[in-house]
């Protein structure tokens, strides 16, 4: 499945993440030294690098190096503070870092650490949506919502059809109707849907993410009415998922009577 939220990973123990200006070394080029890029971790446990903070999300990343099982430590041996390395399990490269203070040093230590050695842990639904990827869209059972969807592709500008089906906050994509499985998904936890107007007046599905790590989605249906169905049912679908904090409170606000066991 293409994941569209954190739930899809680890549900229970997101990977931390993490952003930020430091200073990489270089051995490359006219100017050796040291250059300043800004780094983004992100919750898939990758280290991206950027020129500039302003490219983020919009240019593709220098590099991206995958943290789990890298080597993560403090260099002296430069005689320059803040400074450390980093040495991914595949290759044989050192990046070697430097923050601007010791606190700051000691976030990326951290935050690097925990994708380094990430906690996984099994979760039921989970499992129910990938079963239900394995199966053809009409075998899926009860579904809330299911029709034809264009999804915008951002690269090209161009729209590709699927056809979809939605359930439990999950929206499957299949190549057609006779599809034995999905082709991908999403899955929607904690987004957000609205209705947006393009800049050619056409009326389309935003479906907005609950954090800038995760992309945003636009669709469009057939036509408008088709457009509302589907709205309506995204926003009932992800509206089962309450964030813990919200169902905690929901529950201490209900009547005495209605909390006790």
């Amino acid at each position: 499945l293409v994941v569209g939220s954190d739930i899809s990973r680890c549900p229970n123990t997101p990977w931390p993440t993490c952003r930020g200006y430091l200073h990489k070394r270089t051995h490359s080029g006219f100017v050796k030294g040291w250059r300043k890029r800004w780094f983004v971790l992100k919750h898939d446990g990758c280290l991206h690098y950027y020129r500039h903070k302003k490219d983020e999300g919009k240019c593709s990343p220098l590099e991206v190096i995958k943290l789990e099982g890298a080597e993560v430590g403090i260099d002296s041996s430069l005689g320059k503070p803040f400074v450390f390395n980093c040495v991914p399990q595949s290759g044989n490269r050192t990046f070697c870092l430097c923050a601007t203070s010791n606190q700051e040093m000691k976030r990326w230590l951290e935050a690097m650490d925990k994708a380094i050695h990430p906690v996984r842990q099994n979760h039921v639904w989970e499992d129910v949506t990938l079963h239900n990827s394995n199966l053809p869209p009409l075998a899926i059972k009860n579904p809330e919502c299911l029709g034809l969807l264009h999804q915008l592709d951002r690269n090209t500008d161009m729209w590709v059809q699927h056809y979809c089906i939605l359930k439990d906050g999950c929206l499957y994509f299949y190549a057609s109707i006779r599809s034995t499985q999905a082709s991908g998904g999403l899955y929607l936890q904690g987004y957000r849907v609205n209705e947006q107007i393009l800049s050619f007046k056409q009326s389309v599905i935003e479906l907005k993410p609950p954090s800038e790590e995760f992309k945003t989605f636009y669709f469009c249906a057939e036509n408008n009415t088709e457009n509302q169905r589907w709205i309506t049912a995204l926003k009932a679908s992800i509206k089962k998922w309450l964030p813990l904090h919200q169902a905690i409170q929901d529950f201490m606000n209900r009547p005495l009577e209605e909390t006790r066991m």
